[in-house]
């Protein structure tokens, strides 16, 4: 669950979630207007409520601070992705940390909570954390923005996809990042080639941080969904202002290299890429953040993939 980096002190992975055992619609399922026998239907999951995803998020905390491994073997996806002191986690990963065994938990709180809809079939939920906890004898940070994926299967939400950032002032300057201070080599380009899910999603991103560097504001609109959400250590940003934040500072100097993504298909209509960003240049007299952990969700409009939820952590 929350773990804080030995190396950064500042990426935190959370407790995270639970399958959503929102009750489904009462009503009997049609084929071809006949009733589908109850006995023989598959029930499905309504949507979920903030209250029950907050129920279920907290039962998580609750599960970190008890060290319930079985809890997350139950209520993670099989594909589950996440971000924690190494990095990004699968779902293996996830569990040893999540489970919180060399953690000690005296206090949790979550608060600011908001859901949306991406698709029909998973809704992203954000929220702030206040912790009073160590791991491995180090202090976890006290505040943090999270965020959670949960996805549809069968009659019940599962856990696709979490992680944490300290909350920072967005106006302060960008804190470097744990590799430029301890003046490592930026890491190279993984050798595993990506799949096409990857390639596919990746030349969305690539669009997306050209017309960054180009200063191109109808450039960044093209790669947004039409309901879409920017999340950081800054907290929430919707669409209109996440496009004055990336497209109005007057920038000079600036590249970025894209490296070693991974994608997951969550529903029909929702892929995650994760990948490293690194970046240089300056905006309105700071320096860009170096290094960078991203995540995309892209929902599918009509023929183009677009990004409904992005987000990064510093690395």
């Amino acid at each position: 669950m929350k773990r804080i980096s030995l190396i950064t002190l500042t990426l935190a992975a959370g407790a995270f979630f639970a399958a959503c055992g929102v009750p489904a619609d009462n009503k009997p399922a049609t084929n071809n207007g006949n009733a589908v026998n109850a006995n023989t239907a598959k029930p499905t999951a309504a949507a979920p409520t903030k209250e029950a995803l907050m129920t279920l998020e907290r039962s998580a905390y609750e599960a970190w601070k008890t060290k319930d491994v079985k809890f997350w073997d139950t209520f993670l996806t099989d594909d589950f992705v996440g971000y924690g002191m190494t990095g990004r986690l699968d779902r293996t990963a996830a569990i040893k940390e999540y489970s919180g065994a060399d953690c000690v938990v005296k206090s949790y709180a979550l608060s600011d909570d908001q859901v949306t809809q991406l698709g029909a079939d998973a809704a992203v939920i954000t929220y702030k954390t206040t912790v009073d906890a160590t791991c491995g004898g180090q202090k976890v940070p006290a505040n943090t923005w999270a965020a959670g994926i949960y996805v549809r299967s069968g009659d019940k939400w599962k856990g696709a996809f979490h992680a944490e950032t300290p909350v920072v002032d967005p106006n302060a300057p960008p804190a470097k990042s744990a590799a430029a201070a301890k003046k490592e080599p930026v890491a190279a380009t993984s050798d595993t080639k990506p799949d096409a899910m990857a390639e596919t999603l990746m030349a969305v991103e690539t669009k997306g941080w050209d017309a960054w560097k180009a200063r191109d504001v109808k450039g960044v609109e093209e790669v947004m969904a039409k309901e879409f959400m920017y999340f950081s250590g800054a907290g929430r940003k919707m669409r209109a202002d996440a496009i004055k934040g990336w497209s109005e500072p007057k920038c000079e100097g600036l590249s970025f290299s894209l490296t070693e993504p991974i994608a997951v298909s969550l529903t029909k209509d929702l892929a995650l890429v994760t990948y490293k960003a690194d970046a240089k240049g300056v905006c309105d007299g700071k320096p860009v953040p170096p290094s960078l952990w991203v995540a995309s969700f892209d929902l599918k409009e009509g023929e183009n993939w677009r990004n409904a939820f992005y987000l990064d952590l510093p690395r």
